[in-house]
């Protein structure tokens, strides 16, 4: 074996890091607060902190459909700007905003009307410590005022996923800062009352939550506007939206949409499953996830920067050079999460001293830290698996390669591993987590076969 095939020149990873830096920069600042948030409201409690968890999960489907339905177009977005057609890329943007705003009404209307029902599928009584009907009402109020954010996080999505595609990642990148500043500072303000403001509590972090977003949108319609020569696809409204590729970006799209809800909805099937353990799991599990998605920035931002650089390749023609950057971007994908993963195991135990919950609670969150370590290089070759595929415009595979493997193996696992197996939950997780190898060795056969190696626009 040739190993110099999978490595790059200087010239290449600069390339690669000039877009994946932004993208992980900004994912790394908004988790590191997210998890500074989720310390702050474990400050008033294990039930306030598990009620806010559990509606950021619900809040989670809503956000990735909206990057399902981003993605979609976005395959569009990207070949249409690799070929030069900026009337192309406009009708994308037009397209993706009317997707924003139907995603923003139907995620709304589902948690305005169905709040009690959904927060409830992850309390159940287990014998263990925490009240359930007070995580309840936490959750409640956090979500009535989490609905203000949804038309901030369509919007947002629909412009900073364009930039991207478009090459401009630092953008997005300085707006996402620029709220997760304002998110940490108005928690800190409205959560404990400082500086003569109300303690408002849970109400404080939903407040500081909204702030952020409506700062977020601003900072990218201001840039728009004040760039607009820069980004004409932006401003330009001429003429209908083509039928032709009207059908195509929907059934390109529909896949993806539908698998990033099913997705986020499988992992939130997941947590039930956990949370069948008791509240101390439910609380444990919120600590795992704010901290292995802290890590997790790394290869996710590779994923994105594979679907952005192979299909500006494959809109441009280039697929011998497509299939040579998807061979380096695997093999520095699977090194860099390898590195990642031995620092965040490292890192498990001492993070979760921070938290002012239970010490049972604690050394559980820190288990289920240090099990995802070691499954995290799973997560990345098949997080790149999934953006090479999604770059050709293989939606459908896409589709029945990620939700299929969650709903119909992941998921099922885990309830018939409690209810049957009567295992707990230190031995249920792993072996969960364990189950990815299977998508691994799926994915690589899929990226292999260059079924995903060609152009739709």
């Amino acid at each position: 074996m040739n190993l110099k095939r999978y490595f790059g020149a200087r010239a290449f990873y600069k390339t690669v890091l000039t877009v994946a830096m932004p993208i992980m920069l900004q994912n790394l600042i908004t988790n590191f607060v997210s998890m500074l948030d989720n310390i702050m409201v474990g400050a008033l409690g294990t039930e306030q902190m598990s009620g806010v968890s559990i509606v950021n999960q619900i809040g989670f489907i809503y956000i990735l459909a909206l990057f399902g339905g981003m993605s979609g177009v976005g395959i569009f977005t990207a070949q249409f700007y690799g070929k030069k057609d900026a009337q192309g890329v406009a009708y994308t943007v037009r397209f993706k905003l009317i997707v924003a705003l139907l995603t923003c009404l139907a995620g709304g209307l589902v948690l305005f009307f169905f709040d009690d029902q959904l927060i409830s599928l992850f309390l159940h009584e287990s014998g263990s410590e925490g009240d359930i009907a007070l995580t309840l009402e936490f959750g409640k109020t956090y979500l009535r005022h989490y609905l203000v954010g949804l038309l901030p996080i369509a919007l947002v999505q629909a412009y900073a996923s364009t930039l991207r595609e478009t090459g401009n990642t630092f953008v997005p990148m300085a707006a996402g800062m620029a709220a997760v500043a304002a998110n940490c500072l108005f928690n800190y303000l409205l959560i404990f009352g400082k500086f003569g403001l109300p303690a408002l509590g849970v109400t404080g972090a939903a407040v500081a939550t909204n702030i952020s977003r409506v700062l977020e949108m601003g900072v990218l319609l201001v840039y728009i506007v004040v760039k607009r020569r820069q980004h004409p696809w932006f401003f330009n409204r001429e003429g209908k939206l083509p039928g032709a590729l009207v059908r195509s970006m929907v059934l390109k799209g529909s896949p993806l949409l539908i698998n990033e809800v099913l997705w986020s909805s499988g992992m939130s099937a997941l947590s039930v499953a956990f949370s069948l353990h008791g509240l101390d799991v439910v609380a444990a599990y919120s600590i795992s996830s704010t901290v292995t998605n802290l890590f997790s920035v790394s290869f996710l931002a590779m994923g994105v920067s594979i679907g952005i650089i192979v299909g500006q390749n494959l809109g441009a023609g280039k697929y011998r050079t497509a299939i040579d950057n998807v061979r380096k971007l695997f093999m520095f994908t699977t090194l860099l999460s390898i590195g990642v993963g031995v620092v965040m195991f490292a890192c498990g135990h001492v993070v979760t001293r921070f938290y002012n919950t239970t010490d049972t609670v604690k050394d559980l969150a820190a288990y289920l830290i240090r099990v995802y370590a070691f499954v995290m290089p799973l997560h990345a070759i098949t997080n790149a698996s999934y953006f090479t595929l999604r770059s050709g415009g293989k939606t459908l595979i896409t589709f029945l390669f990620d939700s299929c493997s969650v709903w119909f193996l992941m998921v099922p696992s885990a309830f018939a591993l409690f209810y049957f197996a009567h295992l707990g939950i230190h031995a249920l997780y792993p072996a969960v987590m364990g189950l990815e190898i299977l998508k691994v060795v799926l994915g690589l056969v899929l990226v292999k076969k260059k079924i995903w190696m060609r152009t739709i626009v």
